[in-house]
């Protein structure tokens, strides 16, 4: 019996070969190559914009460079640490209340042993996703009007006095982070719950046998089993963490000056920026001091888990 060892062809030659041989494949995944090289690749050397004094003459690369400018508004405003500070606060409590809530409710609805009311209830909870946050915004502006508001109402029939919501910014990192989780709890559970379906009903089975109430078997299997779907989506959310969600802080705040010491995010400022100046390389500037410290963070998170487990890493 020979001991040599078989060596694979390498080379331009089985590398054609391969392609040949598994032609069909590659054709059907063409388009999604080109499609993400199109409108994700190729949208990225627009970097260079933030280098740029942009003009719409020059355009993208006939527009004059000029270094690190287009970053002085930004850090010389006096809102960098503001801003960047408000994006990574309500950023790391959205992912935090999102991830406890939505497992929550992942769970609840497991046990929920009548079919019919168990996917009523997951429709109306999946329904806020589907809602504009345009008109997130009005239902929060007839909420919370001092004039005609339900809350003021509800307060005034009381015997209170009447808040002014629009003036007062403590309130609104409570009301911020109430609408994110009420429009996201149901789409976000969708996850957790497939992966609680996919835990073999036999452990349940036996834990049950073993004498293991509800919360036992939650506690004890239903939580450690959904651990490391849990940890990859925590890991995705943090690489947006510099990344405000500009649709719910600017329809639910709007231009209201007095509330942006509370409620402004990098992605607010700089579209207020961009609209006043009309200032491209600027926008550009900040969008990759975005995208830089999300890539660090993201990095650095994975580096973390790879330490505890590196079973659960993205990378």
């Amino acid at each position: 019996m020979s001991n040599e060892v078989v060596k694979k062809p390498r080379g331009p030659k089985a590398f054609f070969k391969k392609v040949y041989r598994y032609r069909q494949f590659l054709i059907m995944l063409a388009p999604a190559v080109i499609y993400t090289l199109i409108f994700a690749y190729y949208p990225m050397t627009g970097i260079v914009l933030a280098f740029k004094k942009y003009t719409y003459a020059g355009g993208i690369w006939g527009s004059a460079w000029n270094g690190f400018k287009n970053f002085d508004f930004f850090f010389k405003s006096g809102q960098a640490l503001l801003v960047t500070k408000n994006t990574v606060l309500y950023n790391l409590v959205f992912i935090a209340v999102n991830t406890i809530m939505q497992i929550a409710v992942a769970i609840f609805l497991t046990e929920i042993h009548n079919k019919h009311y168990r996917k009523i209830t997951q429709s109306l909870m999946f329904l806020p996703y589907f809602i504009s946050w345009v008109i997130v915004g009005v239902m929060a502006f007839n909420i919370f009007s001092s004039d005609y508001g339900f809350m003021n109402r509800m307060i005034t029939s009381a015997g209170g006095k009447k808040i002014s919501f629009y003036t007062k910014p403590e309130y609104w990192p409570f009301i911020l982070v109430f609408f994110n989780v009420w429009k996201n709890i149901g789409y976000g559970s969708v996850m957790y719950l497939a992966a609680i379906m996919g835990i073999d009903t036999s452990v349940y089975e036996a834990a049950a046998i073993d004498g293991a109430n509800v919360w036992q078997r939650i506690r004890k299997i239903t939580i450690p089993m959904i651990m490391p779907t849990t940890i990859i989506l925590l890991l995705l959310s943090v690489g947006g963490i510099f990344k405000g969600n500009f649709d719910l802080f600017y329809n639910l705040v709007g231009n209201n000056g007095l509330l942006y010491n509370k409620t402004d995010v990098i992605d607010t400022l700089t579209f207020r920026a961009l609209i006043s100046s009309q200032d491209f390389g600027m926008s550009a500037a900040i969008g990759l001091y975005q995208s830089v410290l999300c890539f660090i963070t993201i990095v650095l998170v994975n580096w973390l888990v790879s330490k505890y487990d590196k079973d659960y890493t993205l990378f």
